[in-house]
C-alpha cells in the first residue's frame, strides 16, 4: 500500500469515526428529549420482514438527504417485496 492510499484510508476512517459520533450524539440527544415528551422507545427502523435478520444491513448511502437510499441487504437492497417471509432469511445466532 503506498502512502498516499493509507494516508487516504486513515482520512476517510477518521470521517467516518466522526460522522458515527456525531448521528451518535444526535440520537442520544433525540432520546432525551423523547424521554421528557412521554416516548420511551424508539420506534423500529428495520423492516418487519428483516426483523433479527443476520444479512440486514441498513445503512443509508449518498452525498445529500434527497439523493440518500438505504441499502437494507446485499440480497434485496430495497428490502423484501414478496408477501410473507423472506427466502433469505437467517438468525441472528446463526453461523
Amino acid at each position: 500500500m503506498s502512502v498516499t492510499d493509507e494516508l487516504f484510508h486513515r482520512a476517510n476512517d477518521l470521517c467516518r469515526r466522526r460522522a458515527y459520533e456525531q448521528w451518535h450524539r444526535r440520537q442520544s440527544k433525540q432520546q432525551i428529549l423523547r424521554s421528557q415528551v412521554g416516548f420511551q422507545s424508539l420506534p423500529p427502523t428495520r423492516p418487519q420482514p428483516c426483523q433479527g435478520c443476520t444479512n440486514y444491513h441498513g445503512v443509508a448511502y449518498g452525498t445529500s438527504q434527497a439523493k440518500r437510499c438505504a441499502l437494507v441487504c446485499a440480497i434485496h437492497p430495497q428490502g423484501w417485496q414478496g408477501g410473507g417471509g423472506c427466502p433469505d432469511w437467517r438468525s441472528e445466532g446463526e453461523e
